[in-house]
């Protein structure tokens, strides 16, 4: 058996994967799901946050993990912006995890920012539709008005959608402003697991085949899911993470 470290994407916190810890928990492997520090702070706190932080943050969730299973396999896995997250973790800390799983996230070549990936692929009016930025660039919010569940999660249970909604957070910005530094002596020598989602109104699956082209060499599962798989093909996406270890 193993162990997952789950990391989330913007505006989430750790409790989006309830559905699928209890999954892949009910077949023996043991999830940890952390919310990332400084989601839905303050405004210094969120004008802190850099990516290395987070990249820290899960690299010794995964340390934790992998001392607490006694050597058993731990995979670090990232959804949406998480993927950042995941890269950074692995290129500084590539012993801390055995293996690494994209869900429909960024996973960027070196030198590149998700705000510069953004302007490669152009715009995509209805998802920018949905956001609002909070302490001017500091952060961003989903707008509650907003039909944002068609964006996120148009394929999913409306009754996970609607629960999901109100608990989104505010996103610190710095982030995804950040470029990418990834080596293949570091983060190139973990294997690498794509969950592309053809239904994905966020990251669209054009962008998605974009980032797997730019970086190449990871193993590809494709789910007919929107971008919440966790919650429209949690099953289909246990699967997918278990061909990851």
């Amino acid at each position: 058996m193993a162990g997952f470290v789950l990391i989330h994407g913007s505006w989430h916190g750790g409790w989006c994967f309830d559905k699928l810890a209890t999954i892949l928990e009910a077949r023996g492997h043991t999830v940890v799901a952390p919310t990332l520090p400084g989601m839905g702070g303050t405004e210094a706190e969120m004008a802190a946050v850099t990516l290395e932080d987070w990249g820290e943050f899960a690299a010794q969730h995964c340390r934790d993990l992998k001392a607490r299973l006694g050597g058993a396999p731990v995979v670090l896995g990232g959804h949406s912006r998480g993927g950042l997250v995941v890269s950074t973790a692995a290129e500084r800390h590539p012993d801390a995890m055995d293996s690494l799983a994209y869900i429909c996230a960024m996973m960027l070549p070196a030198g590149l920012s998700r705000v510069e990936f953004k302007e490669i692929v152009g715009p995509n009016a209805p998802f920018e539709a949905i956001i609002q930025p909070l302490y001017g660039s500091v952060a961003t919010v989903i707008d509650p008005l907003s039909d944002a569940g068609a964006v996120f999660a148009q394929l999913s249970p409306p009754e996970d959608v609607a629960a999901v909604l109100p608990r989104l957070l505010a996103e610190p910005s710095q982030p995804r402003r950040q470029k990418i530094m990834v080596t293949p002596e570091r983060w190139g020598s973990k294997p690498r697991t794509y969950v592309e989602c053809t239904q994905d109104r966020t990251i669209p699956i054009d962008s998605q085949r974009k980032m797997i082209a730019m970086s190449p060499g990871a193993q590809v599962i494709t789910l007919e899911a929107d971008h919440s798989p966790y919650l429209s093909a949690p099953e289909a996406l246990a699967d997918a993470l278990e061909a990851a270890i």
